[in-house]
């Protein structure tokens, strides 16, 4: 069977980086646990730099981390555009981000995968229509 496939949200990877962060001491110990890679996409990435940038935080890790492979973009907004407008429709109650919409569909792609996150959307969100995300978080 093949390893579990970790899909990063910003969440655990802003707690990672910021020891002001609520989640700080969770997502160190959840990620030390995990084999590299962790897989994410732009609008993840897009988030959390806004969000470091917003803490007056420097950007050298996340890079590093970028530059070094521990952290992988595997994933194209144009080729699931059609699939990502529907999840976006579907919970727009939520209201669902790019970044979730893009996670969302990474799962459905990936069926041996959890997600990484400290998002409690991931509780109503479903891949395939009713399939629950795995998930990796601290509720």
């Amino acid at each position: 069977m093949a390893a579990t496939r970790v899909l990063l949200d910003t969440g655990p990877l802003i707690g990672y980086l910021n020891r002001k962060d609520q989640y700080h001491g969770w997502a160190v110990e959840s990620w030390a646990a995990l084999s590299e890679p962790l897989w994410t996409c732009e609008a993840v990435l897009s988030e959390a730099i806004f969000n470091l940038q917003a803490e007056r935080m420097p950007l050298d890790s996340i890079l590093h981390y970028l530059d070094i492979g521990i952290i992988r973009l595997d994933f194209s907004v144009e080729e699931n555009r059609a699939d990502m407008l529907i999840l976006m429709r579907k919970y727009a109650d939520q209201p669902m981000s790019l970044a979730d919409a893009c996670l969302v569909r990474m799962a459905e792609l990936n069926d041996n995968c959890q997600v990484f996150t400290t998002d409690k959307d991931f509780l109503v969100y479903r891949r395939k229509g009713r399939s629950l995300i795995p998930l990796l978080a601290p509720f």
